[in-house]
């Protein structure tokens, strides 16, 4: 079978708004691809666009060359360029396709790939034979560019969670009797809780908020394939219909499974059975994790038989939750439960749906009292009757569910073991395995024909969904010998997950979280087989890998600025970062001569897991006009205030509170602390900035959000006095 893909530019409007993104013969999703195991997949890419892409084979069995990581596997595909994939069908199930180029996932470039069964007997095969089927590929859209979106992570700025409703602000806090959690949850030194980073404007199945597939009937069972090709989305699953029938995960089939609902990550796929009952019209609902959004796909025709609709989440009982789980040094409490394959969820304190109540930033608030109530120590008996909730009897899936049909243990032989930490941060958006990311970590050498088992601990408050390319591996849950196989596994806060493969490959194979955004900032590693034959697209395998290295995708480069233009001057700061590095200048210009201006430039490393810790060196410029300009700081010393030039080194540690301690030696010998706080949020939009120094000069003001790049600013300098203007955020 041949297939050939276009892959250009294009403008959709999903929002309301005209925006671009990139699209597969002309359509997002891109078009279903479909082979039969036995075949020889050909499949032809055309590049038409302006930037080198690639596509990647998510969970296929297939020579290395042809996985689609630019210069780890598969060459980049430049622009005018066309570059032939071309390998065996060796599997049958739900897979799909999608760029690892950039952040082009993002903006549409994704599809199914359907493999089917060879004709002969299979046990799943006879009853297809009398199923409806349906490829459901689940996504999301932003208007904002994904690069801007990295961006804004990166620099912690909070307008996506404006946009959610989900500031959790001190005003807010108080309304809803949480101002205690919310204080020890900044002593603690977190920022709000939040489920997931990015804002969607539309949540789409098969590329629309809302499709039909009517030729369906009273009796009839729905196969649906589903993908979940969402960038960073998480999809609670749920049909108006009654139970769903579990019959295939990540390609694989398992023995089928009864539940109610089920959480599907980025990049996995389920292949679920759902029946007709009457002659009515289904809906089958994917909810956003963070319940901002649904896409719906309706099923037969008659009247509409709506699926539950999950309320808002409550936030400040999660926040609560989180603040007994992590002690002030940023570690994980030891709470004595062994938490593994989804079985706990911690996130079960904030769903209505399961503890009653209605969500904090629902309109009228949460006032069950048992609800704000709840702490952790009776947790883990709620976590034990998850599936007796306030609204009846909820039966989710877990990875322990899973049984494979067939014996999936390993054949006997060495077993390598290793063990990850999935870390990271959310105040930098840094993600990381054992605190390194990919760029900074070494490749791991594994031999062919040995085991490996890989045991992952998330010490992290965010879920991952881990994928390892060319390979199956084995799940281990209580299922023994008949684990299930994946090629995704997603683990959550707190959890521990054990996977195991055989090393039946040759090359590197990239092995990270699918979160596009947690990828891209750091999170992954290489796996290289050794003595591995040389690969036709990359033939220096050294050299292709440093520039996989050195590559503007893995290095992830971002620059943001704050310009304050009020009647007393301008003051602000510009930073360009990356993972580890910073480079940032400040300044305050006056708008009265005597004023003068000031600017100071530091270049440091953020060390540590939480990159609290930045020590720098810099620059300091000083220029007042007063004459004779000069006094004694705290520490006795004179501070040269009419023109000062130096050299400074110093330390920043984000302190408790998340306040920012600086202290810092000039090359005068001038000793100077200073202690300051940006962004305290009083309420969803009004933020509160402090700062002093032993230099005898401190700042307080406000700033209001206006839009994602304005607030109106007012503050009072002790050097340019009081102004007010407007302040524009980049």
């Amino acid at each position: 079978m041949v297939y050939h893909l276009f892959v250009r530019d294009t403008t959709v409007n999903f929002s309301g708004k005209n925006k671009k993104a990139v699209a597969i013969n002309g359509s997002i999703p891109g078009p279903t691809l479909t082979f039969t195991e036995g075949d020889t997949a050909e499949i032809h890419l055309h590049n038409q666009l302006k930037e080198e892409t690639s596509l990647h084979w998510h969970g296929i069995i297939l020579p290395n060359r042809f996985d689609g990581v630019p210069f780890l596997t598969t060459k980049p595909i430049h622009p005018g360029d066309t570059y032939v994939y071309k390998f065996k069908v060796v599997q049958n199930g739900t897979y799909w396709y999608h760029s690892h180029s950039a952040l082009q996932e993002q903006v549409g470039m994704y599809g199914a790939l359907i493999l089917n069964k060879r004709e002969e007997a299979q046990p799943l095969s006879s009853k297809r034979e009398s199923w409806g089927e349906v490829n459901v590929v689940l996504s999301e859209w932003a208007d904002e560019n994904p690069m801007q979106t990295q961006r804004r992570l990166r620099t912690a700025n909070d307008w996506f969670a404006i946009k959610k409703g989900s500031t959790q602000s001190y005003s807010v806090a108080i309304r809803e009797g949480h101002l205690k959690t919310k204080l020890v949850n900044e002593w603690k030194r977190m920022k709000a809780m939040d489920v997931s980073d990015d804002w969607y404007q539309k949540f789409l199945v098969n590329g629309k908020p809302e499709t039909q597939e009517q030729q369906f009937k009273a009796g009839d069972k729905v196969l649906l394939h589903i993908v979940n090709a969402g960038a960073s989305t998480y999809f609670w699953l749920t049909f108006g219909g009654g139970k769903m029938s579990v019959v295939g995960n990540d390609g694989n089939e398992v023995t089928p499974v009864e539940v109610d609902r089920l959480i599907i990550a980025p990049a996995e796929t389920y292949d679920i059975v759902v029946t007709i009952r009457e002659n009515m019209s289904y809906e089958f609902r994917a909810t956003s994790e963070d319940r901002t959004g649904a896409s719906s796909l309706w099923l037969g025709t008659g009247m509409k038989m709506p699926a539950f609709k999950l309320p808002r989440l409550k936030y400040f009982e999660g926040m609560k939750m989180m603040n007994d789980m992590m002690n002030v040094d940023g570690t994980m409490k030891d709470m004595g439960m062994n938490m593994s394959l989804q079985k706990m969820d911690m996130n079960t304190v904030m769903y209505p749906e399961i503890t009653g109540g209605v969500g904090d930033t629902a309109a009228s608030g949460n006032n069950n009292p048992e609800t704000k109530n709840q702490s952790m120590g009776n947790m883990q008996h709620d976590m034990s009757n998850m599936r007796t909730p306030v609204s009846g009897n909820i039966v989710t899936l877990n990875y322990d569910m899973l049984r494979s049909p067939i014996k999936t243990s390993l054949p006997e032989g060495n077993t390598r073991t290793l063990h990850f930490n999935l870390s990271g941060n959310m105040n930098r958006y840094v993600w990381t395995l054992d605190n390194k990311t990919v760029t900074e970590a070494d490749r791991i050498i594994i031999n062919k024909g040995k085991n490996l088992r890989l045991v992952l601990t998330n010490n992290s408050m965010m879920r991952h969904p881990m994928h390892l390319h060319g390979h199956d591996f084995r799940v281990v849950n209580s299922q023994r010998e008949y684990s299930p196989l994946k090629n995704v596994i997603d683990i959550m806060p707190m959890e521990t997950d054990t996977i195991e493969f055989a090393a039946n490959q040759d090359g590197n194979w990239f092995f990270h979280c699918h979160i596009l955004f947690h990828m891209m900032a750091g999170m992954g590693r290489v796996f290289t087989y050794a003595n591995s034959p040389v690969n036709p697209d990359l033939p220096d395998a050294e050299k292709a890998y440093k520039k996989f290295k050195r590559h503007p995708d893995n290095i992830m480069k971002h620059l943001m600025a704050r310009i304050g233009l009020e009647t007393n001057g301008s003051d602000g700061e510009a930073m360009l970062s990356s993972n580890r590095y910073a480079i940032i200048t400040e300044w305050r210009l006056g708008s009265h001569p005597e004023h003068g201006y000031e600017s100071e430039t530091m270049f440091g490393k953020y060390i540590g897991v939480n990159q609290w810790l930045f020590p720098y060196v810099g620059f300091d410029y000083h220029k007042n006009n007063k004459e004779n300009e000069s006094e004694k700081n705290f520490f006795g010393q004179y501070s040269n205030q009419n023109n000062r030039r130096t050299f400074t080194a110093g330390v920043q540690y984000m302190t408790p509170g998340l306040f920012i301690a600086d202290a810092r030696v000039d090359g005068k010998g001038k000793f100077r602390f200073e202690l300051s706080r940006e962004d305290i949020p009083v309420t969803p939009r009004l933020r509160l900035g402090v700062m002093a120094n032993t230099d005898k000069e401190y700042m307080a003001g406000f700033r209001y959000v206006l839009s994602k790049w304005l607030t109106a600013s007012t503050h009072y300098d002790s050097d340019m006095g009081y102004g007010a203007g407007i302040t524009i955020t980049y």
